[in-house]
Protein backbone atom coordinates (compact mmCIF):
# COMPACT_ATOMS: atom_id res chain seq x y z
CA UNK A 1 0.00 0.00 0.00
CA UNK A 2 0.85 3.87 -0.66
CA UNK A 3 -0.61 6.74 0.36
CA UNK A 4 -3.25 4.36 1.66
CA UNK A 5 -4.14 3.03 -1.86
CA UNK A 6 -2.84 -0.72 -3.58
CA UNK A 7 0.53 -0.14 -5.54
CA UNK A 8 -0.66 -0.57 -8.87
CA UNK A 9 -3.55 1.97 -8.92
CA UNK A 10 -1.10 4.35 -7.41
CA UNK A 11 1.43 3.77 -10.08
CA UNK A 12 -1.21 4.41 -12.88
CA UNK A 13 -3.28 7.07 -11.69
CA UNK A 14 -0.50 9.16 -9.97
CA UNK A 15 1.07 10.34 -13.24
CA UNK A 16 -2.37 10.93 -14.56
CA UNK A 17 -3.62 13.51 -12.05
CA UNK A 18 -0.09 15.45 -12.22
CA UNK A 19 -0.78 15.84 -15.45
CA UNK A 20 -4.51 17.13 -15.22
CA UNK A 21 -2.96 19.19 -12.20
CA UNK A 22 -0.29 20.51 -14.45
CA UNK A 23 -3.58 21.40 -16.96
CA UNK A 24 -4.82 23.39 -14.19
CA UNK A 25 -1.74 25.80 -14.17
CA UNK A 26 -2.90 27.60 -17.56
CA UNK A 27 -1.52 29.26 -20.24
CA UNK A 28 2.78 29.67 -21.09
CA UNK A 29 2.54 32.50 -18.17
CA UNK A 30 3.23 29.89 -15.82
CA UNK A 31 5.55 27.27 -17.83
CA UNK A 32 7.92 27.41 -14.89
CA UNK A 33 4.90 26.02 -12.57
CA UNK A 34 4.27 23.77 -15.00
CA UNK A 35 7.83 22.12 -15.26
CA UNK A 36 8.33 21.92 -11.55
CA UNK A 37 4.96 20.08 -10.97
CA UNK A 38 5.53 17.66 -13.94
CA UNK A 39 9.44 17.34 -12.64
CA UNK A 40 7.66 16.46 -9.24
CA UNK A 41 5.24 14.42 -10.77
CA UNK A 42 7.20 11.93 -12.77
CA UNK A 43 10.16 11.52 -9.84
CA UNK A 44 6.74 10.45 -8.10
CA UNK A 45 5.65 8.36 -10.14
CA UNK A 46 8.94 6.65 -10.33
CA UNK A 47 9.45 5.89 -7.00
CA UNK A 48 6.00 4.62 -6.30
CA UNK A 49 6.97 1.82 -9.10
CA UNK A 50 10.34 0.71 -6.61
CA UNK A 51 8.05 -1.28 -4.19
CA UNK A 52 7.01 -3.19 -7.29
CA UNK A 53 10.60 -4.59 -7.42
CA UNK A 54 11.50 -4.29 -3.99
CA UNK A 55 8.51 -6.70 -2.42
CA UNK A 56 8.57 -8.73 -5.45
CA UNK A 57 8.55 -12.38 -4.89
CA UNK A 58 10.85 -14.04 -7.36
CA UNK A 59 9.90 -17.61 -6.41
CA UNK A 60 6.50 -17.82 -8.05
CA UNK A 61 4.81 -17.02 -11.73
CA UNK A 62 1.67 -15.62 -10.20
CA UNK A 63 0.33 -12.33 -10.51
CA UNK A 64 0.92 -10.25 -7.49
CA UNK A 65 -0.12 -6.94 -6.13
CA UNK A 66 -3.69 -8.09 -7.37
CA UNK A 67 -6.57 -5.61 -6.92
CA UNK A 68 -10.15 -6.16 -8.10
CA UNK A 69 -12.40 -4.03 -7.84
CA UNK A 70 -15.94 -4.16 -9.59
CA UNK A 71 -16.63 -1.76 -13.13
CA UNK A 72 -19.78 -2.60 -15.80
CA UNK A 73 -21.11 -5.73 -13.58
CA UNK A 74 -23.95 -6.20 -15.98
CA UNK A 75 -20.79 -7.26 -18.72
CA UNK A 76 -18.22 -8.53 -15.82
CA UNK A 77 -15.84 -6.11 -16.72
CA UNK A 78 -14.04 -5.58 -13.91
CA UNK A 79 -11.14 -2.90 -12.58
CA UNK A 80 -8.44 -6.14 -12.23
CA UNK A 81 -4.39 -5.21 -12.39
CA UNK A 82 -1.73 -7.56 -11.49
CA UNK A 83 1.62 -7.39 -12.15
CA UNK A 84 4.32 -10.83 -12.93
CA UNK A 85 8.43 -10.86 -13.53
CA UNK A 86 7.44 -9.36 -17.08
CA UNK A 87 5.28 -6.71 -16.27
CA UNK A 88 7.39 -5.44 -13.43
CA UNK A 89 10.23 -4.67 -15.56
CA UNK A 90 8.02 -2.62 -17.99
CA UNK A 91 6.39 -0.98 -15.98
CA UNK A 92 9.76 0.32 -14.27
CA UNK A 93 11.33 1.10 -17.56
CA UNK A 94 8.18 3.72 -18.27
CA UNK A 95 7.98 5.35 -14.85
CA UNK A 96 11.89 5.58 -15.21
CA UNK A 97 12.11 7.56 -18.74
CA UNK A 98 9.14 9.87 -17.52
CA UNK A 99 11.57 12.24 -15.95
CA UNK A 100 14.15 11.99 -17.61
CA UNK A 101 11.56 13.20 -20.99
CA UNK A 102 10.82 16.12 -18.70
CA UNK A 103 14.18 16.83 -18.20
CA UNK A 104 14.89 17.28 -21.56
CA UNK A 105 12.12 18.89 -22.48
CA UNK A 106 13.14 21.64 -20.18
CA UNK A 107 14.05 24.52 -21.94
CA UNK A 108 13.26 23.18 -25.32
CA UNK A 109 9.81 23.67 -25.12
CA UNK A 110 8.87 27.01 -25.24
CA UNK A 111 5.05 26.99 -26.70
CA UNK A 112 1.95 24.87 -24.69
CA UNK A 113 4.79 23.96 -22.40
CA UNK A 114 1.71 22.78 -19.62
CA UNK A 115 -0.15 20.81 -22.22
CA UNK A 116 3.28 18.76 -23.69
CA UNK A 117 4.26 18.05 -19.70
CA UNK A 118 0.62 16.81 -19.05
CA UNK A 119 0.83 14.60 -22.15
CA UNK A 120 3.88 13.01 -21.38
CA UNK A 121 2.60 12.24 -17.68
CA UNK A 122 -0.63 11.10 -18.75
CA UNK A 123 0.70 9.02 -21.68
CA UNK A 124 2.62 7.12 -18.72
CA UNK A 125 0.11 6.71 -16.46
CA UNK A 126 -2.15 5.11 -19.33
CA UNK A 127 1.14 2.89 -20.41
CA UNK A 128 1.67 1.36 -16.85
CA UNK A 129 -1.97 0.53 -17.23
CA UNK A 130 -1.81 -1.41 -20.63
CA UNK A 131 1.04 -3.51 -18.22
CA UNK A 132 -1.07 -4.26 -15.07
CA UNK A 133 -4.32 -4.87 -16.31
CA UNK A 134 -5.81 -8.15 -16.01
CA UNK A 135 -9.11 -7.72 -17.46
CA UNK A 136 -9.52 -7.57 -21.25
CA UNK A 137 -11.56 -4.44 -21.59
CA UNK A 138 -9.77 -2.74 -19.14
CA UNK A 139 -6.64 -3.75 -21.91
CA UNK A 140 -8.26 -2.43 -24.35
CA UNK A 141 -9.53 1.06 -23.16
CA UNK A 142 -5.87 1.65 -21.76
CA UNK A 143 -4.52 0.86 -24.93
CA UNK A 144 -6.42 2.77 -27.35
CA UNK A 145 -6.35 5.65 -24.61
CA UNK A 146 -2.67 5.94 -24.98
CA UNK A 147 -2.55 6.60 -28.65
CA UNK A 148 -3.67 9.63 -27.83
CA UNK A 149 -1.23 11.88 -26.37
CA UNK A 150 1.52 10.51 -28.30
CA UNK A 151 -1.20 12.10 -31.22
CA UNK A 152 -0.66 15.24 -29.64
CA UNK A 153 2.79 15.50 -29.28
CA UNK A 154 3.52 14.71 -32.36
CA UNK A 155 0.61 16.68 -34.67
CA UNK A 156 1.25 20.19 -32.25
CA UNK A 157 5.40 20.02 -31.47
CA UNK A 158 6.83 17.64 -34.33
CA UNK A 159 8.23 19.08 -37.59
CA UNK A 160 6.97 20.40 -40.67
CA UNK A 161 5.15 17.09 -41.69
CA UNK A 162 4.03 16.47 -38.43
CA UNK A 163 -0.02 16.14 -39.39
CA UNK A 164 0.45 13.65 -41.70
CA UNK A 165 3.04 11.30 -39.40
CA UNK A 166 0.26 11.71 -36.36
CA UNK A 167 -2.01 10.34 -38.17
CA UNK A 168 -0.65 7.67 -39.84
CA UNK A 169 0.87 6.32 -36.59
CA UNK A 170 -2.85 6.87 -35.32
CA UNK A 171 -4.44 5.38 -38.35
CA UNK A 172 -2.10 2.30 -38.32
CA UNK A 173 -2.62 1.44 -34.65
CA UNK A 174 -5.92 2.28 -34.36
CA UNK A 175 -6.97 -0.37 -37.51
CA UNK A 176 -5.03 -3.45 -36.20
CA UNK A 177 -6.40 -2.36 -32.57
CA UNK A 178 -10.11 -3.20 -34.03
CA UNK A 179 -9.02 -6.16 -35.06
CA UNK A 180 -8.02 -7.26 -31.44
CA UNK A 181 -11.08 -6.14 -30.21
CA UNK A 182 -13.22 -8.66 -32.36
CA UNK A 183 -11.04 -11.43 -31.20
CA UNK A 184 -11.59 -9.89 -27.56
CA UNK A 185 -15.20 -10.30 -27.92
CA UNK A 186 -14.82 -14.01 -29.31
CA UNK A 187 -12.79 -15.07 -26.04
CA UNK A 188 -15.81 -13.26 -24.20
CA UNK A 189 -18.07 -15.49 -25.57
CA UNK A 190 -16.40 -18.80 -25.91
CA UNK A 191 -15.58 -18.32 -21.66
CA UNK A 192 -19.44 -17.63 -21.39
CA UNK A 193 -19.18 -13.77 -20.22
CA UNK A 194 -15.44 -13.39 -18.70
CA UNK A 195 -13.02 -11.11 -19.64
CA UNK A 196 -10.21 -12.05 -17.03
CA UNK A 197 -7.58 -12.31 -19.23
CA UNK A 198 -5.96 -15.23 -17.32
CA UNK A 199 -9.42 -17.36 -17.30
CA UNK A 200 -8.47 -17.39 -21.71
CA UNK A 201 -4.64 -18.89 -21.02
CA UNK A 202 -6.85 -21.79 -19.85
CA UNK A 203 -9.23 -22.07 -22.48
CA UNK A 204 -9.09 -24.84 -25.06
CA UNK A 205 -9.96 -23.45 -28.90
CA UNK A 206 -10.39 -25.06 -32.18
CA UNK A 207 -7.23 -24.47 -33.67
CA UNK A 208 -9.29 -22.82 -36.88
CA UNK A 209 -10.41 -20.48 -34.31
CA UNK A 210 -6.95 -20.29 -32.49
CA UNK A 211 -4.85 -19.13 -35.97
CA UNK A 212 -8.48 -16.75 -36.71
CA UNK A 213 -7.13 -15.18 -32.88
CA UNK A 214 -3.52 -15.39 -33.37
CA UNK A 215 -3.93 -12.96 -36.69
CA UNK A 216 -6.29 -10.41 -34.98
CA UNK A 217 -3.94 -10.18 -32.14
CA UNK A 218 -0.98 -9.95 -35.08
CA UNK A 219 -2.63 -6.94 -36.82
CA UNK A 220 -2.58 -4.91 -33.55
CA UNK A 221 0.44 -5.87 -31.71
CA UNK A 222 2.68 -6.68 -35.21
CA UNK A 223 1.68 -2.75 -35.90
CA UNK A 224 3.06 -1.27 -32.62
CA UNK A 225 6.49 -3.68 -32.56
CA UNK A 226 6.56 -3.08 -35.77
CA UNK A 227 7.42 -5.87 -37.55
CA UNK A 228 7.94 -5.80 -40.87
CA UNK A 229 5.85 -4.81 -43.09
CA UNK A 230 4.09 -2.55 -41.08
CA UNK A 231 6.73 -0.48 -39.71
CA UNK A 232 6.31 2.32 -42.47
CA UNK A 233 4.57 4.33 -39.46
CA UNK A 234 7.95 4.52 -37.52
CA UNK A 235 10.37 6.41 -39.46
CA UNK A 236 8.04 9.31 -40.23
CA UNK A 237 6.53 9.27 -36.51
CA UNK A 238 9.84 9.33 -35.14
CA UNK A 239 10.98 12.18 -37.74
CA UNK A 240 8.33 14.09 -37.40
CA UNK A 241 8.05 13.83 -33.53
CA UNK A 242 10.36 16.51 -30.58
CA UNK A 243 12.54 14.70 -29.33
CA UNK A 244 10.74 13.41 -25.76
CA UNK A 245 7.93 12.12 -28.40
CA UNK A 246 10.81 9.89 -30.25
CA UNK A 247 12.27 9.02 -27.05
CA UNK A 248 9.37 7.68 -25.40
CA UNK A 249 8.11 6.02 -28.58
CA UNK A 250 11.42 4.07 -29.10
CA UNK A 251 11.81 3.40 -25.58
CA UNK A 252 8.54 2.25 -24.08
CA UNK A 253 5.65 1.84 -26.95
CA UNK A 254 7.33 -0.21 -29.43
CA UNK A 255 7.21 -2.36 -25.93
CA UNK A 256 3.79 -2.28 -26.14
CA UNK A 257 3.62 -4.56 -28.85
CA UNK A 258 5.92 -7.49 -27.83
CA UNK A 259 4.30 -7.57 -24.46
CA UNK A 260 0.77 -8.15 -26.29
CA UNK A 261 2.47 -11.61 -27.86
CA UNK A 262 3.46 -12.69 -24.68
CA UNK A 263 0.35 -11.60 -22.54
CA UNK A 264 -2.38 -12.86 -25.42
CA UNK A 265 -0.61 -14.66 -28.27
CA UNK A 266 1.70 -17.25 -26.87
CA UNK A 267 -0.53 -18.29 -23.91
CA UNK A 268 -4.03 -17.97 -25.20
CA UNK A 269 -3.36 -19.58 -28.88
CA UNK A 270 -0.29 -21.48 -28.11
CA UNK A 271 -1.15 -23.97 -30.97
CA UNK A 272 -1.50 -21.68 -33.14
CA UNK A 273 1.77 -19.79 -32.06
CA UNK A 274 3.64 -23.06 -33.22
CA UNK A 275 1.81 -23.12 -36.36
CA UNK A 276 2.53 -19.90 -37.16
CA UNK A 277 5.99 -19.45 -35.77
CA UNK A 278 7.54 -20.13 -38.83
CA UNK A 279 5.75 -16.92 -40.44
CA UNK A 280 6.86 -15.15 -37.57
CA UNK A 281 10.37 -16.05 -37.33
CA UNK A 282 10.75 -15.68 -41.02
CA UNK A 283 9.08 -12.11 -40.82
CA UNK A 284 11.44 -10.96 -37.79
CA UNK A 285 14.66 -12.18 -40.10
CA UNK A 286 13.88 -9.99 -42.83
CA UNK A 287 13.62 -7.29 -39.93
CA UNK A 288 16.60 -8.05 -38.76
CA UNK A 289 18.34 -8.25 -41.76
CA UNK A 290 16.88 -6.30 -44.65
CA UNK A 291 16.03 -3.25 -42.36
CA UNK A 292 19.92 -3.14 -41.38
CA UNK A 293 20.46 -2.35 -44.92
CA UNK A 294 17.87 -0.04 -45.13
CA UNK A 295 19.32 1.62 -42.01
CA UNK A 296 22.79 1.74 -44.18
CA UNK A 297 21.25 4.20 -46.53
CA UNK A 298 20.21 6.60 -44.23
CA UNK A 299 21.42 10.47 -44.35
CA UNK A 300 18.84 11.55 -41.23
CA UNK A 301 20.14 10.46 -38.41
CA UNK A 302 16.84 9.94 -36.56
CA UNK A 303 15.66 8.23 -39.71
CA UNK A 304 18.81 6.09 -39.08
CA UNK A 305 18.08 5.43 -35.79
CA UNK A 306 14.16 4.48 -36.01
CA UNK A 307 15.33 1.91 -38.68
CA UNK A 308 17.65 0.65 -36.37
CA UNK A 309 14.83 0.18 -33.66
CA UNK A 310 12.69 -1.65 -36.11
CA UNK A 311 15.94 -4.35 -36.83
CA UNK A 312 16.29 -4.73 -33.17
CA UNK A 313 13.17 -5.02 -32.63
CA UNK A 314 13.09 -8.45 -34.58
CA UNK A 315 15.27 -9.65 -32.14
CA UNK A 316 12.77 -9.75 -29.66
CA UNK A 317 9.92 -11.41 -32.02
CA UNK A 318 12.57 -13.95 -32.77
CA UNK A 319 13.37 -14.57 -29.18
CA UNK A 320 9.86 -14.96 -28.21
CA UNK A 321 8.90 -17.67 -31.05
CA UNK A 322 11.87 -19.94 -31.21
CA UNK A 323 10.33 -20.89 -27.70
CA UNK A 324 13.08 -21.66 -25.24
CA UNK A 325 14.35 -19.66 -22.46
CA UNK A 326 17.35 -18.34 -23.83
CA UNK A 327 15.21 -16.89 -26.54
CA UNK A 328 12.40 -15.79 -24.10
CA UNK A 329 14.67 -13.89 -22.07
CA UNK A 330 17.01 -12.49 -24.58
CA UNK A 331 13.79 -10.78 -25.93
CA UNK A 332 13.04 -9.27 -22.57
CA UNK A 333 16.42 -8.13 -21.70
CA UNK A 334 16.58 -6.68 -25.32
CA UNK A 335 13.43 -4.75 -25.06
CA UNK A 336 14.73 -3.31 -21.33
CA UNK A 337 18.08 -2.46 -23.39
CA UNK A 338 16.88 -1.29 -26.51
CA UNK A 339 14.57 1.30 -23.91
CA UNK A 340 17.61 2.52 -22.53
CA UNK A 341 19.99 2.53 -25.56
CA UNK A 342 17.33 3.71 -28.37
CA UNK A 343 16.02 6.44 -25.80
CA UNK A 344 19.80 7.59 -25.44
CA UNK A 345 20.43 8.38 -28.99
CA UNK A 346 17.39 10.08 -29.97
CA UNK A 347 18.38 12.12 -26.73
CA UNK A 348 21.68 12.79 -27.92
CA UNK A 349 20.07 13.07 -31.42
CA UNK A 350 17.92 16.31 -29.94
CA UNK A 351 21.16 17.80 -28.28
CA UNK A 352 22.85 18.14 -31.71
CA UNK A 353 19.70 19.52 -33.11
CA UNK A 354 18.89 22.27 -30.37
CA UNK A 355 22.07 23.55 -31.53
CA UNK A 356 22.31 22.77 -35.55
CA UNK A 357 18.26 22.47 -36.27
CA UNK A 358 19.39 19.78 -38.38
CA UNK A 359 19.39 16.01 -38.38
CA UNK A 360 21.51 15.64 -41.55
CA UNK A 361 24.41 13.62 -40.96
CA UNK A 362 25.88 15.82 -43.86
CA UNK A 363 25.60 18.81 -41.97
CA UNK A 364 27.74 17.34 -38.65
CA UNK A 365 31.58 16.35 -38.71
CA UNK A 366 34.43 17.17 -35.84
CA UNK A 367 31.63 17.25 -33.13
CA UNK A 368 33.99 16.02 -30.81
CA UNK A 369 36.30 18.84 -30.86
CA UNK A 370 34.07 21.23 -29.85
CA UNK A 371 31.55 18.83 -27.89
CA UNK A 372 34.16 16.58 -26.45
CA UNK A 373 31.60 15.17 -23.18
CA UNK A 374 28.72 14.92 -25.28
CA UNK A 375 30.92 13.00 -28.21
CA UNK A 376 31.86 10.36 -25.44
CA UNK A 377 28.35 9.80 -24.35
CA UNK A 378 27.31 9.71 -27.81
CA UNK A 379 30.22 6.85 -28.52
CA UNK A 380 28.91 5.05 -25.51
CA UNK A 381 25.70 4.79 -26.46
CA UNK A 382 26.74 3.81 -30.22
CA UNK A 383 28.57 1.55 -29.39
CA UNK A 384 25.80 -0.15 -27.03
CA UNK A 385 23.59 -0.04 -30.23
CA UNK A 386 26.39 -2.07 -32.17
CA UNK A 387 26.27 -4.82 -29.52
CA UNK A 388 29.29 -4.11 -27.49
CA UNK A 389 30.03 -6.40 -24.72
CA UNK A 390 29.82 -5.16 -21.29
CA UNK A 391 26.92 -2.86 -22.62
CA UNK A 392 23.58 -3.65 -22.29
CA UNK A 393 23.01 -3.86 -25.80
CA UNK A 394 25.07 -7.29 -26.00
CA UNK A 395 23.06 -8.85 -23.29
CA UNK A 396 19.78 -9.34 -25.10
CA UNK A 397 21.37 -10.24 -28.16
CA UNK A 398 23.99 -12.49 -27.18
CA UNK A 399 21.04 -14.80 -25.57
CA UNK A 400 18.96 -14.62 -28.49
CA UNK A 401 21.31 -15.78 -30.51
CA UNK A 402 21.99 -18.59 -28.29
CA UNK A 403 18.90 -19.34 -27.82
CA UNK A 404 18.23 -19.65 -31.81
CA UNK A 405 21.32 -22.05 -31.94
CA UNK A 406 19.19 -24.49 -30.21
CA UNK A 407 16.33 -23.87 -32.36
CA UNK A 408 18.08 -23.87 -35.87
CA UNK A 409 21.68 -22.97 -36.73
CA UNK A 410 20.79 -20.62 -39.52
CA UNK A 411 18.23 -18.43 -37.56
CA UNK A 412 21.00 -17.70 -35.41
CA UNK A 413 23.52 -17.17 -38.33
CA UNK A 414 21.35 -14.45 -40.16
CA UNK A 415 20.38 -13.07 -36.80
CA UNK A 416 24.11 -12.60 -36.05
CA UNK A 417 24.15 -10.46 -38.73
CA UNK A 418 22.99 -7.82 -37.09
CA UNK A 419 25.49 -7.42 -35.48
CA UNK A 420 27.27 -6.71 -38.22
CA UNK A 421 25.02 -4.56 -40.11
CA UNK A 422 24.22 -2.62 -36.20
CA UNK A 423 28.17 -1.64 -36.17
CA UNK A 424 28.21 -0.95 -39.80
CA UNK A 425 25.25 1.70 -39.78
CA UNK A 426 25.74 3.33 -36.29
CA UNK A 427 29.58 3.63 -36.52
CA UNK A 428 29.44 5.14 -40.49
CA UNK A 429 26.76 7.80 -38.35
CA UNK A 430 29.23 8.30 -35.47
CA UNK A 431 32.01 8.60 -37.78
CA UNK A 432 30.63 11.07 -40.21
CA UNK A 433 29.09 13.59 -37.15
CA UNK A 434 31.72 12.98 -34.47
CA UNK A 435 35.08 12.53 -35.88
CA UNK A 436 37.41 14.39 -38.74
CA UNK A 437 37.97 18.15 -38.83
CA UNK A 438 35.73 20.43 -37.63
CA UNK A 439 32.80 20.93 -41.12
CA UNK A 440 31.56 23.85 -40.78
CA UNK A 441 30.87 26.95 -38.87
CA UNK A 442 27.80 25.69 -37.13
CA UNK A 443 29.68 22.97 -35.94
CA UNK A 444 32.58 24.94 -35.07
CA UNK A 445 30.30 27.37 -33.08
CA UNK A 446 28.36 24.28 -31.07
CA UNK A 447 28.85 24.43 -27.49
CA UNK A 448 29.21 21.27 -25.13
CA UNK A 449 26.38 19.92 -23.06
CA UNK A 450 25.39 21.77 -19.94
CA UNK A 451 24.47 20.58 -16.18
CA UNK A 452 20.27 19.40 -17.36
CA UNK A 453 21.96 17.35 -20.50
CA UNK A 454 24.88 15.77 -18.86
CA UNK A 455 22.30 14.47 -15.89
CA UNK A 456 20.00 12.90 -18.16
CA UNK A 457 23.04 11.07 -20.38
CA UNK A 458 24.96 10.04 -17.72
CA UNK A 459 22.08 8.49 -15.58
CA UNK A 460 21.25 6.57 -18.89
CA UNK A 461 25.16 5.37 -19.50
CA UNK A 462 25.07 4.06 -15.95
CA UNK A 463 21.91 1.79 -16.72
CA UNK A 464 23.57 1.17 -20.26
CA UNK A 465 26.86 -0.20 -18.71
CA UNK A 466 25.30 -1.32 -15.39
CA UNK A 467 22.68 -3.93 -17.44
CA UNK A 468 25.36 -4.85 -19.25
CA UNK A 469 28.14 -5.62 -16.73
CA UNK A 470 25.45 -6.68 -13.94
CA UNK A 471 22.43 -8.32 -15.56
CA UNK A 472 21.41 -10.25 -13.28
CA UNK A 473 18.77 -8.05 -11.46
CA UNK A 474 17.41 -7.70 -14.85
CA UNK A 475 17.27 -11.75 -15.42
CA UNK A 476 16.14 -13.09 -12.13
CA UNK A 477 12.94 -11.18 -11.70
CA UNK A 478 11.64 -12.76 -14.53
CA UNK A 479 12.96 -16.48 -14.50
CA UNK A 480 9.44 -17.80 -12.59
CA UNK A 481 7.15 -16.33 -15.16
CA UNK A 482 8.96 -17.24 -18.02
CA UNK A 483 9.53 -20.78 -17.15
CA UNK A 484 5.76 -21.20 -16.22
CA UNK A 485 4.55 -19.23 -19.93
CA UNK A 486 6.95 -21.87 -22.05
CA UNK A 487 5.12 -24.67 -19.86
CA UNK A 488 1.94 -23.47 -20.73
CA UNK A 489 3.01 -22.97 -24.62
CA UNK A 490 3.95 -26.45 -24.56
CA UNK A 491 0.89 -27.59 -23.36
CA UNK A 492 -1.20 -28.00 -26.23
CA UNK A 493 -4.62 -27.18 -25.70
CA UNK A 494 -6.38 -29.38 -28.39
Amino acid sequence: MIFGLPVLTVVIWLPILFGILILATGGDRNAPLARTIALIGGILGFLVTIPLYTGFDRATSAMQFVEMHDWILRYNIHYHLGADGISVLFILLNSFFTPLVVIAGWKVIEKRVAQYMAAFLIMSGLVNGVFAALDAVLFYVFWEAMLVPMFIIIGVWGGPNRVYAAVKFFLYTLLGSLLMLVALLYLYNRSGGSFEILDYHQMAIPMTAQILVFIAFFTAFSVKVPMFPVHTWLPDAHVEAPTGGSVILAAIMLKVGAYGFIRFSLPIVPDASHQLAGAMIALSLIAVVYIGLVALTQTDMKKLIAYSSVSHMGFVTLGLFIFNAYGVEGALLQMISHGFVSGALFLCVGVMYDRVHSRNIADYGGVANTMPKFAAFFMLFAMANSGLPGTSGFVGEFMVILGAVKANFWYAFLAATTLVFGAAYTLWMVKRVVFGAVANHHVAEMKDINAREKLVLAILALTVLGMGIYPLPFSEIMHASVNDLLVHVARSKL
